[in-house]
């Protein structure tokens, strides 16, 4: 236990994945819960930082910009910049750092601000753990958000599971403006229908079956999310549900910054997504959400606190998300009708709750 010691400035290390920084702001509401006086960053890769920035505990945003500090190893001219990069984290004078990646990176950065207290998980990969002088054994088979929680154990402080995000102002007002010039003044769904890794989608066929369902029940409008190298697939899905569940879509794949996602999310009635950011969001934006997993295991990585709000097929034998032979054979198996009844159940449980769904837009 670090002792009776009371940190000025705290530095967060979580620079991504998007999904994973969203799941790492019950680490910021409890150093905030602990120390109200402290001023607290976060270091969080360049374009993500709508997901945070307007959180009321984060005093300071330490932008990471990525892609200007790519292949830093093998490129002498960007491995100058990213030592000059390093260097400057030393500046923000840090007394704590919780380094919640645990990869090399995220350890440098921990090393090189500096800071008196560098707490990490003693297992992090690369040879990150290095970089800290208070090393968390952390449990191998537990959520993420549990995971990234008992780093604090040597600082003493209790532990707040408050997963809220904050979507920020303008993104709110950009979205209810193109509501109102689409026309989309009745409750909608958002769906995200794709993801990085193959594995991982659930095949277009189900979410048009799917949404030919919701239809009958009265949820006759879809808002599509999805990234700009995402547009083609999603594309294809909007076609489809247009022709055979003929119902409203609104294809906005490509054109939405992270701020304009949350106001997305944070209106929708439902968002129904497989294991991406989008689901994460959603956690934090209400918990009006429905996440379908196959080759992952939402035990570790599902919607935290939500596990009845997931639709889980597993795979017959162990195999890796990351291999793109497996194509959707595993996702597959999660029927259309165990997806609706998980969305019925959470519709039906929200749907009374103050404030739930729909927001910024007509209620049901």
């Amino acid at each position: 236990m670090v002792g009776n010691w009371t940190p000025q400035r705290i530095l967060l290390v979580r620079p991504s994945a998007l999904g994973d920084a969203c799941r790492t702001v019950p680490v910021l509401a409890s150093l905030a819960e602990a120390w109200p006086e402290a001023t607290i960053g976060w270091v969080i890769q360049e374009g993500f930082e709508d997901a945070i920035r307007c959180h009321p505990d984060l005093d300071e945003v330490v932008v990471f910009p990525r892609k200007a500090l790519a292949k830093w190893v093998t490129r002498p001219w960007v491995m100058g910049r990213s030592l000059k990069w390093l260097n400057s984290l030393r500046r923000g004078q840090w007394d704590l750092v919780v380094d919640c990646q645990g990869l090399v990176r995220s350890g440098l950065m921990s090393w090189s601000s500096g800071a008196r207290v560098r707490v990490g998980d003693r297992n992090a990969r690369e040879g990150a753990w290095l970089a800290y002088n208070h090393r968390v054994k952390t449990a191998d088979h537990t959520h993420t958000v549990d995971r990234m929680m008992s780093l604090l154990e040597p600082l003493g402080i209790d532990q707040v599971h408050d997963m809220r995000l904050y979507t920020p102002p303008e993104a709110t007002g950009r979205w209810q403006t193109l509501r109102d010039e689409r026309g989309l003044n009745e409750p909608y769904m958002a769906i995200a229908s794709t993801t990085r890794w193959p594995s991982k989608a659930w095949p277009d066929d189900h979410w048009v079956s799917f949404m030919k369902s919701m239809d009958q029940q009265g949820m006759s409008s879809v808002v599509l999310l999805g990234s700009d190298s995402e547009r083609e697939n999603v594309a294809k899905l909007a076609g489809r549900l247009r022709d055979e569940a003929n119902i409203d879509v609104h294809d906005l794949s490509g054109q939405t910054s992270i701020g304009d996602m949350m106001a997305v999310i944070e209106s929708a009635r439902l968002t129904v997504a497989n294991d991406t950011a989008a689901l994460h969001m959603a956690v934090g934006l209400g918990g009006r959400c429905v996440g379908l997993y196959g080759p992952t295991d939402p035990g570790m990585v599902g919607p935290y606190q939500l596990n009845d709000q997931v639709a889980h097929v597993p795979s017959e034998s162990p195999v890796n998300y990351r291999d793109r032979s497996l194509g959707d054979s595993v996702m597959r198996n999660i029927s259309v009708g165990a997806v609706l009844e998980v969305s019925q159940r959470v519709l039906k449980k929200t749907r009374d709750e103050p404030g739930s769904g729909d927001p910024g837009g007509a209620g049901p």
